[in-house]
């Protein structure tokens, strides 16, 4: 036994040892948090995976940078999801002071009257935005007057097997292709190739049709796309949609054209065949090139958004989303809401995080950083989609479709590119999707007490 006691004092000894020093630590931290009388700012996000680390390390950056706000961010899962929370929450405890909302969620936010304008800040903090894209901006503009700033923003650019072409000894297309460039290089990858290899594919997607509609200069509704006035009429039935389909259907008919069809896993099969060599080139966003470059065993390409024959391109819409600030929080947290954002459009900051996930780098000064010449040197072509949205000159076609109800519209356009890719008449398609758009607008409009004319 007392053997045993000569074990026990020195063991109690040493978890005492360690409670203390766990519970000093604990006094240690609550007494930093009780020192710390920084305003919080709950910031609401949808980026999940290895986005969200390079988001947190925005945050962790921004806390750091200064002593009056702490942003805390919170993951709230798919974009659809967290709109709906945003919604449902708004003017309670638990509603964010900053949120992340997509693009096609734009018009809603602006109508909804739970947002305080960032307009409303840049005029107070004197802040420039024109080194900030102004095609990015735009989308989040209304009237004149900014509503939120972008974030992560992204285009569609045009994918190519570089490695594949010269195989092939096939020129590769223009910077700024046309539609007859595009289809040149395919069907030759699929002569070429003895017929082993497709030559193209355009995914069944709405946010494809509504940019190949913007870079030929026309809309996709009445009211310039919601940017003069609430949308009441659908426009999808037009030369420059009827174009992008008939060009579809004349590789289509040729054989090099791979359809992988629609749904939730047609984009991921595609990403799939282009790298396993099955097809040679796609349209996609440009933030997919920080997975290509990662996973690609041949040498990548790549080009702008294609555009109609004999016509200058005008330029696609951005995609992905923005920071919003939401109006039920009070002026000092909304004030450490506008600093975040602000933060985040930083040259520095903003290279990185083009650097870290595919996303475009918005500030133009950004160009100019070490990290983006250090990733433009291993990767010349990933200064491609950043000249394209550079280049772009922002109108009311380019600068994003602002209606409500984006998401059916989305169903809409996907059901009609589905009936043209199984050989329905294109013409008809279009015409029952315009119908189709038009009543949605229609119950959208009553139900938020707008005229439908």
């Amino acid at each position: 036994m007392v053997k045993y006691k000569k074990f026990t004092m020195p063991l109690i000894l040493i978890l005492g040892i360690i409670l203390i020093g766990l519970f000093g630590k604990a006094l240690s931290a609550k007494s930093a948090a009780v020192k710390d009388n920084r305003t919080e700012v709950v910031l609401w996000h949808e980026m999940g995976g290895p986005a969200e680390k390079s988001l947190e390390k925005i945050v962790t950056g921004f806390n750091k940078s200064q002593k009056k706000y702490v942003v805390v961010p919170k993951y709230q899962g798919s974009y659809d999801a967290a709109i709906q929370k945003i919604l449902q929450t708004h003017n309670t405890n638990t509603s964010p002071a900053v949120f992340q909302a997509f693009d096609i969620s734009a018009a809603q936010m602006m109508h909804s009257g739970f947002i305080t304008p960032v307009q409303e800040f840049i005029d107070k903090d004197n802040f420039d935005v024109s080194k900030i894209s102004p095609v990015a901006r735009a989308f989040y503009s209304n009237k004149g007057k900014q509503q939120s700033l972008p974030f992560n923003t992204s285009q569609p650019v045009l994918y190519y097997n570089a490695s594949l072409l010269k195989k092939y000894g096939i020129t590769p297309p223009p910077v700024s292709p046309s539609y007859d460039d595009i289809t040149r290089v395919a069907k030759a990858i699929y002569e070429k190739s003895d017929h082993k290899v497709k030559g193209m594919t355009v995914q069944i997607y709405g946010w494809l049709l509504e940019q190949a509609m913007a870079n030929a200069g026309v809309s996709l509704t009445n009211n310039n796309d919601g940017h003069t006035g609430f949308p009441t009429k659908a426009t999808i039935t037009n030369p420059a949609s009827k174009e992008f389909f008939e060009w579809i259907r004349e590789n289509q008919k040729a054989g090099d054209f791979m359809d992988y069809g629609s749904g939730a896993m047609s984009g991921t099969n595609q990403t799939t065949g282009f790298l396993n060599g099955k097809v040679g080139i796609y349209i996609q966003s440009s933030a997919s090139m920080s997975q290509l470059n990662k996973k690609n065993k041949n040498e990548l390409g790549i080009t702008y958004f294609p555009h109609p024959n004999g016509k200058k391109a005008n330029g696609v819409a951005i995609g992905g989303a923005a920071l919003w600030i939401s109006n039920d929080k009070p002026k000092d947290v909304q004030q450490g809401a506008f600093e975040f954002i602000k933060y985040t459009l930083k040259p520095e900051v903003q290279a990185q995080w083009q650097k870290d996930t595919g996303y475009l780098a918005l500030n133009k000064d950004s160009q100019n950083t070490s990290i983006l010449k250090s990733l433009y040197k291993k990767h010349p072509e990933a200064k491609v989609p950043s000249q394209q949205l550079q280049e772009a000159v922002p109108n009311n076609f380019n600068s994003g479709i602002l209606m409500e109800g984006m998401q059916k519209t989305r169903q809409i356009e996907q059901f009609a590119m589905e009936e043209i890719y199984n050989g329905g008449d294109i013409h008809r398609a279009l015409k029952n999707a315009d119908k189709k758009i038009d009543d949605n607008l229609t119950t959208t409009n009553r139900a938020n007490g707008r005229s439908t004319k």
